[in-house]
């Protein structure tokens, strides 16, 4: 069976509970606008390479590890970065869903805080659509992020872009969805 099949399943049914009726018309998958697959996904300046390890406890049973040396004033200094394959449209509702835990982290509560989540520019000058925070727990958990497009993209133009050097920390990252949920009303 195709792995991202597998990976889809559960998340999606979670996504799809949460949108209004109209956008539960359609097939939910064919919204999905970049990879979702861990094994898609790149870290850049981490000291460490990630990589991806299997964990039957999250979807589509695999993660990508990342280890953390230390916080850095500039968080983006380790970031995870994954394409968006298709085009956006300007208007439209983008929804960024993600599946993380950390498994260690000096934090008094073994989560991690990721100051900057989101949907920008894949390339210079790396302008965000939308993002914001996200506190990370010890257990695997689905987070999401929501925005509008402000113009028309092309394809490959925008990528996910996760900023992880908030602390030293090990995280891991399972399946990370884009969804485009077309024009806003």
């Amino acid at each position: 069976m195709n792995i991202t099949l597998v990976m889809l399943a559960a998340p999606i049914a979670l996504i799809a509970a949460a949108l209004p009726a109209q956008d539960q018309a359609g097939d939910i998958a064919d919204k999905i606008i970049n990879n979702p697959n861990p094994q898609a996904f790149q870290v850049f300046n981490a000291p460490e390479p990630a990589r991806v390890v299997a964990d039957k406890t999250v979807q589509g049973g695999h993660a990508l590890r990342v280890k953390i040396p230390g916080a850095d004033a500039k968080a983006w200094t380790i970031s995870l970065s994954d394409p968006i394959e298709k085009p956006v449209k300007k208007g439209d509702k983008l929804v960024l869903a993600f599946y993380a835990r950390a498994t260690k982290s000096e934090a008094a509560d073994g989560g991690a805080h990721l100051p900057n989540n989101g949907v920008q520019l894949a390339r210079e000058p790396y302008t965000g659509i939308f993002g914001g925070p996200v506190d990370i727990t010890p257990e695997w958990k689905m987070y999401d992020l929501q925005g509008v497009a402000d113009r028309d993209y092309a394809a490959g133009e925008l990528s996910v872009s996760m900023h992880l050097a908030s602390g030293k920390q090990t995280l891991e990252f399972g399946p990370i969805f884009v969804l485009d949920l077309g024009p806003t009303s």
